[in-house]
């Protein structure tokens, strides 16, 4: 495929997951309509971002794989012939949950699904409360619009993830995410905060020539704890090429539907002219296996 049509879905939840998913699949439909190949959902875009407190009923929340949700999305997968990233909490078994993204083929079938390798535990992202680490490792997926290395949030930090996509063939990196600013930080803070979220993204794809989504989350969502705190999420879903070059980003605030057309035959003219594959210090890295080197 020379050109990808993709889109990215970037929008608010409440606590009412079925006027959720139909926000979603509404988004998907009229991606459709535009032409999309490819949909990007955001990080466990059916409902709240739980993960603020600790409460073992949000549990209630997670459900198998295959399940109503994945089965409703894979219809209308089918229904629209396109792609969709979709990222969900996954019930494996009592005591094991994951915060999982699965990849829908546009006949309606699971291509495959990533399992969040990097869960954080951080004030209003408690996420090793709920989350199993995933143990598929960092495998592309195959789809008819080619194979997507497909992450999650959290992973978008670590220069490791996107590499070992890169190594094992992914021609696309895909990051449903959850992130914003805690409410109480100063402007200057929540900027710098927003602009290195930006930057390490753009940097994955200069480091292995290959363009990047990332789908965030919109909008104000409270602490269920009655603190009076929350996280605003920060919106500013983008695409980048392979340079780094930003293709298409949503604003940070509001719901927004962004399309946009990635050149995917430009990989191999920039690896050609800036081989960073090509000169890996392989036999000198064995250090990076070590948590710290003093």
């Amino acid at each position: 495929m020379k050109t990808l049509k993709a889109a990215l879905v970037q929008q608010t939840c409440t606590n009412n997951k079925a006027e959720n998913l139909s926000k979603s699949i509404q988004a998907i439909r009229e991606a459709a309509r535009l032409g999309a190949q490819l949909v990007v959902l955001q990080e466990l875009h059916a409902g709240l971002y739980f993960c603020q407190t600790e409460d073992t009923c949000c549990f209630d929340q997670a459900e198998p794989i295959p399940g109503a949700s994945s089965d409703l999305l894979a219809a209308v997968a089918r229904e629209c012939g396109v792609v969709i990233v979709a990222s969900l909490f996954e019930r494996r078994a009592p005591g094991i949950y994951h915060n999982t993204a699965i990849v829908l083929e546009n006949d309606g079938t699971i291509a495959g699904k990533y399992r969040k390798m990097h869960i954080p535990d951080d004030p209003g992202f408690y996420e090793k409360f709920y989350f199993t680490p995933g143990d598929l490792g960092f495998a592309p997926i195959d789809t008819s619009v080619g194979r997507l290395g497909v992450l999650v949030c959290w992973d978008q930090w670590f220069p490791e993830a996107a590499r070992l996509m890169t190594l094992s063939g992914a021609e696309l990196l895909i990051y449903p995410t959850a992130i914003g600013w805690d409410p109480n930080d100063t402007p200057a803070e929540q900027e710098r905060q927003r602009d290195a979220w930006i930057t390490i993204q753009r940097s994955h794809a200069i480091a292995n020539g290959l363009p990047v989504i990332s789908a965030n989350r919109v909008g104000l969502e409270t602490s269920s704890d009655n603190s009076g705190t929350g996280i605003l999420f920060w919106g500013s879903s983008f695409v980048t090429g392979c340079q780094g070059e930003i293709l298409t980003q949503a604003g940070t605030e509001g719901e927004q539907l962004c399309t946009v057309e990635i050149d995917m035959t430009r990989c191999e003219d920039v690896r050609r002219i800036w081989p960073f594959l090509r000169d890996r210090r392989i036999d000198s890295y064995q250090d990076l296996l070590k948590r710290f080197c003093r």
